[in-house]
């Protein structure tokens, strides 16, 4: 496996806009900064672009020196690219089941040379044990869709219903699969919404996943959350922490608080 682009030819016709660092961006995607190493990233707006979500669960997830992490439903790939950028970690790996944001996944990795470090691979969540070796990373995190099938109002474009509504895997097809992929004591970090805690904390049992720590994230201090972070250890024994919950903005401003921040700038 390696981080060689999908060429054009085998993709929906497109045409190249410019080209950066040899790495063709095409009409319709725009080139976002990360703020971090100078790492840039390539996104399609009419598919589906990564928010706050994916960045804090860049900073909430621990990556050990050496340590092999693997993204599950890596979208635009910015969690591997961002880990990579932050961590000491040694080999990042990205799976993603749709092949247009798989493929400007790996254009964004060969964008920011990253392509010695950091693998995208396109698949299903629910094949993922026939494309990695089980019991091997220490490491996986995953911003997953956040609907249920068949709840809220799927959006029309297919890209944008996949990556918000479980249409092609279910959070126990996540949890299953980063059971078998975590090497004992491995943890798996998670963002999601408050409405789907419990389903999320009985998946984890049902897989051997502990949960760790918990993290709730407000827009605002006096507001309810609208994100909670989660950590789980495979075979982990029971205890709980929940630590203060992060605050996305100041109260009565749109400026971000100290620690969003941080996290984004710093």
């Amino acid at each position: 496996m390696n981080s060689t682009p999908i060429p054009q030819s085998e993709m929906n016709p497109k045409t190249i806009a410019q080209t950066l660092r040899g790495v063709p961006v095409y009409t319709g995607e725009r080139v976002e900064d990360l703020h971090r190493n100078g790492f840039l990233l390539i996104q399609d707006p009419s598919r589906f672009c990564f928010g706050v979500d994916a960045v804090i669960l860049s900073a909430f997830a621990k990556v050990r020196k050496n340590e092999s992490v693997l993204d599950l439903c890596t979208g635009s790939g910015v969690i591997p690219i961002l880990l990579a950028g932050k961590t000491a970690g040694k080999r990042f790996d990205g799976l993603e089941i749709q092949a247009e944001s798989a493929d400007a996944a790996r254009r964004s990795v060969q964008l920011n040379g990253l392509s010695d470090q950091i693998n995208i691979v396109e698949g299903d969540v629910k094949s993922a044990l026939s494309l990695f070796s089980a019991s091997a990373y220490d490491v996986v995190t995953c911003n997953p869709p956040y609907m249920r099938a068949g709840a809220g109002i799927p959006n029309e474009d297919a890209p944008r219903t996949i990556a918000r509504h479980e249409t092609l895997c279910t959070l126990d097809d996540v949890v299953a699969a980063s059971a078998k992929l975590l090497r004992p004591q491995g943890r798996l970090y998670m963002v999601h919404r408050p409405e789907r805690l419990a389903d999320l904390m009985v998946a984890l049992r049902t897989h051997s996943l502990e949960p760790k720590t918990l993290r709730f994230v407000h827009s605002r201090i006096h507001k309810a959350p609208v994100l909670f972070l989660i950590e789980a250890a495979r075979n982990g024994k029971p205890s709980l922490t929940v630590p203060p919950p992060l605050v996305i903005y100041k109260d009565g401003t749109d400026e971000y608080t100290d620690e969003i921040h941080r996290i984004y700038y710093e």
